[in-house]
């Protein structure tokens, strides 16, 4: 029986302090000691400010910081952004870590080298950030957020940041219409990893069109550790009165066999009216038809009128080359893209948002008659 512990908590340091102190307590059975390697493996999916619920908050990744530290142990903070452009030393500043963290024996560092494994999956070979697997214990120190792709990205889609820099939106490339598939690299991916400590930070969670900028900020108070990603995950939407299968993550866990028995330690209040994202539309159908659905059916990336700066962050990120700068405005070339949503989750100015031709709407709302 895998235990899934539930803090009611606050930005307030001294309170998260022990929070995370009496989580971390009694997960670490022994991982923890003098000497060991860990990395702590947070959401830096871009530079925003903690009020955002883009990333991991500071104060978080510092109370964990600390706990290793007072053990003798070394700790090395590090992840790897899917921005075209390296922005780590700016996710530090503007995200508040370097100010939380400063003066603690710490280590900040972008994953940048990759190692390729060979897997018993479908996917053969995976590069994996070297650092996370030479790590002796990892701490997986997640956002609860909404995904417009895969729903949610909690503890298990966390893992996904080990995949280095530009190999991100080449694997979107490769499963990015298919999102049991996609669903299924992040089940491997956490199988392979296997963190031995995962934190989830919904003290101040996301929901709306996340994962990034065009989210919506939602405070519930909730801090959650397991020894388990999955496991935690499944908890989460418990709490969020979803099934548990809903979400594609746990659906592709269930196929591999990876679903656990649980007990909740803690008090877990049911979240309600919480705003899941818009979805991608999946196409279907013979070739010949796909080119009808892509134009009058599917959902797609489009510009929020007066909103991009074009900044060329979309450009740079989209693994289809579906985007370009005409000087005046992005041009999407739909035929080519492949609705990974990549440009929405990079976009730092809410400057692309998600539309559905009207044909799709009236449609969707006579099969959900």
């Amino acid at each position: 029986m895998v235990k899934v512990i539930i803090k009611k908590s606050a930005y307030d340091y001294e309170k998260l302090k022990l929070d995370i102190t009496s989580i971390l307590g009694s997960l670490n059975t022994g991982l923890i000691r003098e000497g060991t390697r860990v990395l702590i493996k947070p959401n830096f999916l871009l530079a925003y400010p903690p009020d955002k619920a883009v990333t991991t908050h500071p104060l978080v990744v510092k109370a964990i910081a600390e706990y290793v530290l007072n053990l003798g142990a070394s700790v090395q903070i590090s992840d790897s952004s899917g921005s075209p452009t390296n922005i780590f030393n700016q996710i530090l500043k503007v995200g508040g870590y370097q100010d939380a963290l400063k003066g603690l024996d710490v280590t900040f560092k972008d994953f940048t080298r990759s190692v390729m494994i060979n897997t018993a999956s479908s996917f053969k070979n995976i590069e994996i950030a070297e650092d996370a697997l030479k790590a002796e214990v990892i701490i997986n120190a997640a956002k609860l957020k909404t995904h417009t792709q895969m729903r949610l990205t909690l503890a298990v889609k966390n893992l996904f940041g080990t995949i280095v820099g530009l190999k991100k939106p080449q694997w979107h490339m490769k499963v990015g219409e298919n999102r049991e598939k996609f669903a299924e690299l992040l089940v491997t991916l956490y199988s392979l990893l296997k963190p031995q400590i995962n934190i989830l930070d919904g003290i101040l969670a996301m929901e709306g069109d996340g994962p990034g900028s065009s989210g919506i900020p939602r405070t519930l108070g909730m801090l959650m550790g397991s020894s388990d990603a999955v496991t935690l995950d499944m908890a989460v939407c418990e709490m969020l009165n979803i099934a548990p299968l809903w979400l594609y993550t746990n659906k592709a866990a269930h196929k591999l066999d990876l679903i656990k028995d649980y007990t909740i330690e803690g008090e877990m209040d049911e979240v309600k009216g919480f705003m899941f994202p818009k979805e991608t539309s999946m196409l279907f159908g013979p070739p010949v038809a796909r080119k009808f659905m892509r134009k009058h059916l599917a959902t797609r990336p489009k510009n929020v009128d007066g909103a991009c700066k074009l900044c060329n962050s979309c450009v740079k990120i989209c693994p289809a080359k579906a985007i370009k700068n005409d000087g005046k405005k992005l041009i999407f070339d739909y035929e080519k893209c492949i609705r990974c949503y990549c440009c929405q989750e990079i976009c730092p100015h809410k400057a692309i948002e998600i539309h559905e031709p009207l044909m799709g709407k009236t449609i969707m709302k006579m099969f959900s008659k």
